[in-house]
This record gives structure tokens, C-alpha cells and sequence, in this order.
């Protein structure tokens, strides 16, 4: 319902003053009446229909029925003993903003009754009075029958692009947030796969520096290789999230491992076959972030990395040796298993680990994605 102070029906495809000149019809032809008390009761009827029309819009639930059976009946006396049809048209405005549907049905079939009956009853009772309005009063009766309709329908519908926009905004502003997210995660799984690279190099050329100065040369350069490769990283994520292959990826997972004195093997093919970028560039982020768990929390000494593709999923398992996952299970989580798992939910893979001699973490995407891609080729 509209605020109480919206006396005149809006955006019905009338003008502001039509409604003025329909509120100020029933005066002028009220004084053209020789009787002054049917003057004063005129007067008092009008009076009493636009009150009654105000309350309508502050009230809700039975209030707002009685409000609105007390205009019908004014606006019937009005109609047999005045010829003033013109309350039927805010009458219908009105009812046509009453959002409960059968409240709005009862009242509009009520209310369109009651108006045909009123009018075919005063072309007898107030013949002469009813031809000289005549145009008037066939406007106002299809007013009653096409303006609840077209009010009810129209308020509907901005309330469902309202709540459209609303929706929008929402999802505008998820978007943003997963956006964060993912570049945080994004940087996170590059940035700390290469300063974790860093650091275990620095370590190591600390140790060698005294010991054998070439090792220590070789282990600085890498050093400077590994910077200056993540710095190209970091400004490639920031202009645009490149696809990361799984080969590549098994190349500096095999570095950082040597790096932390990891043994490290690699079983089954990293060149993915008929396998969407997408894929494997999540695939490739969540093998990263694993061996970076195990360089950092498992105190292994030696890791496997199995690399399965099959008809129905691909498969990559890593294993270490180390103490599980028991050993340090809230930094495992910050970073890693919430991360890759929010990474394989957008291509409906999973995640599992088990920690027996050790940890085995086993990454599976379904290959479903790739065989809707090839049906939609055929």
C-alpha cells in the first residue's frame, strides 16, 4: 500500500489533475442541487470518503477491509441518490494495490458488482442527471473494470524488479568477494610455493657458503631465478589468472622437494590428455599447495606424486612419509585443505586424505566437463 498522504492514484496513465478534476466534480454537481440539507449530507459524504480513503492506506489486515466496505457503501449512496460515480475509480485504484490476492479478488468482484448495479439502477432513479454525464460515467466503468488489474499487475511487477535488483547487487557483491577470495588463494599458492623456495634455498646456500662456494653460487642463482619467476607470476595473476600446466608445475614441485632435501618421485604421465585448462590449472594449484604442506608441516623424507587418468576422473595422489596430518592439523587447514577444496568444488572434484605411515592426500576431478564438451562437438 501506498503512504497515506498519496491521495491521488499514480502512474495509472492519468494525469494528477484528471483526479483533481474527479475530486472536484461530485462538488460542483452536488451544488446544483436545490436541497440544501441533501447539500450538507453530500458534503458530509465526501467528507467522510476521502477520510475513510486516507485511513485505508495506514491500515492493515480486517482494518483495512472495513475501511474499504465503508467507501463501497459510500461511494453506492453517492451513485443512486447523486449520480456521482467517480469514487468507484479511486475505490478501484485502491483495491488494486491490496497485494493479498484473494483479498484483492473478493474485493474487486465485490466492488465491480456493486458499481454495475448502482449505475443500472440510477439510469432509472436519476435519468436526466446520468445522460448529461453520460461520458463520465462509461469512463469510470471501465476504470472499475481494467484499473485494479492494471494496478495489481504493475505493483507486482516493480516488486519483482525490485527484488531483481536486489538479487543483482547481491550478486555483484559475491562476485567480488569470490574474486578476493580466489586471488588471495592464487597468491597465497604462488607466492608461497616460491618464498618457501626461497627460503629453504637461502638456507641451504647459508650452509654451503663455508663449506663448498660454487654449491652456494649455484644455490644464489637459483635463488635469483626463482624471484625473478615469481615476480612474473604475480604480474601475470594481476593482469589477467593464467592456466598453469600440470607438467610445468610437476617441474617446480620436483625443485622445492630437492630444495628441502625431499626425495621425490613421479609416477604417470603429467601431459594431460583431452583435459579442459581449466582443469588442470586447478589441478596444477592444488598439487602446488600440497607439496608445500609437506615441505613445511610433515618432516617427511620422501614424497610421491601419482598422476592416474582414467576414462571416468583424473587422479593425483600425493604421498609422504612424514608424521600426518595429526602432527599439525590448524595450519594444514588455514591454508590448505579449505583452500583446495573451495579450487576443486568449480569442477565438482573432491578431496580425501588419510594418514597412515604418513599422509596420502588424493585429489579426483570426474571427467564429466570434458565429455559434455565433446557431445556438444558431435
Amino acid at each position: 500500500m501506498q503512504s497515506w498522504y498519496n491521495i491521488f492514484p499514480k502512474n495509472v496513465g492519468l494525469s494528477i489533475y484528471v483526479w483533481i478534476i474527479f475530486c472536484l466534480l461530485p462538488f460542483y454537481f452536488l451544488f446544483r442541487l436545490s436541497s440544501w440539507i441533501e447539500i450538507i449530507f453530500g458534503i458530509l459524504m465526501i467528507l467522510l470518503f476521502f477520510m475513510a480513503y486516507r485511513f485505508s492506506f495506514t491500515s492493515k489486515g480486517w482494518k483495512l477491509y472495513l475501511w474499504v466496505g465503508v467507501e463501497i457503501a459510500i461511494s453506492i449512496v453517492m451513485t443512486l441518490y447523486f449520480g456521482f460515480v467517480y469514487f468507484a475509480l479511486f475505490l478501484a485504484f485502491l483495491i488494486g494495490n491490496i497485494q493479498n490476492k484473494v483479498g484483492f479478488i473478493t474485493l474487486y468482484v465485490v466492488h465491480l458488482l456493486t458499481t454495475i448495479l448502482a449505475v443500472n439502477l440510477s439510469f432509472f432513479t436519476q435519468n436526466e442527471l446520468f445522460f448529461s454525464q453520460f461520458p463520465f460515467i462509461v469512463i469510470s466503468v471501465i476504470g472499475v473494470i481494467l484499473l485494479p488489474f492494471n494496478t495489481y499487475n504493475r505493483n507486482k511487477r516493480e516488486k519483482l524488479e525490485d527484488q531483481l535488483e536486489d538479487a543483482n547487487i547481491r550478486i555483484s557483491q559475491l562476485i567480488v568477494m569470490e574474486e578476493r577470495q580466489r586471488i588471495a588463494r592464487d597468491l597465497h599458492d604462488t607466492l608461497g610455493q616460491k618464498l618457501s623456495l626461497i627460503g629453504l634455498k637461502s638456507d641451504l646456500a647459508g650452509k654451503l657458503l663455508y663449506k663448498d662456494v660454487d654449491l652456494a653460487k649455484n644455490e644464489i642463482n637459483d635463488i635469483h631465478q626463482t624471484a625473478r619467476t615469481a615476480l612474473k607470476e604475480v604480474r601475470e595473476m594481476v593482469a589477467d589468472m593464467r592456466g598453469t600446466k600440470l607438467e610445468d608445475e610437476i617441474f617446480r614441485i620436483q625443485q622445492i622437494l630437492t630444495a628441502a632435501q625431499i626425495d621425490s618421485s613421479i609416477e604417470g604421465n603429467p601431459k594431460l590428455k583431452n583435459t579442459p585448462l581449466l582443469v588442470e590449472n586447478v589441478v596444477s594449484m592444488c598439487l602446488k599447495e600440497a607439496v608445500t604442506n609437506v615441505v613445511k608441516h610433515s618432516k617427511a623424507s620422501s614424497c610421491k606424486v601419482l598422476i592416474e587418468q582414467s576414462p571416468d576422473e583424473l587422479l593425483v595422489r600425493v604421498k609422504d612419509n612424514g608424521i600426518g596430518i595429526e602432527g599439525d592439523m590448524d595450519s594444514f587447514k588455514g591454508h590448505g585443505l579449505i583452500g583446495m577444496r573451495e579450487r576443486l568444488e568449480f569442477v565438482n572434484g573432491s578431496l580425501d586424505i588419510s594418514t597412515s605411515n604418513g599422509t596420502t592426500l588424493n585429489i579426483r576431478v570426474p571427467n564429466v566437463i570434458q565429455q559434455n564438451k565433446q557431445e556438444g562437438l558431435v
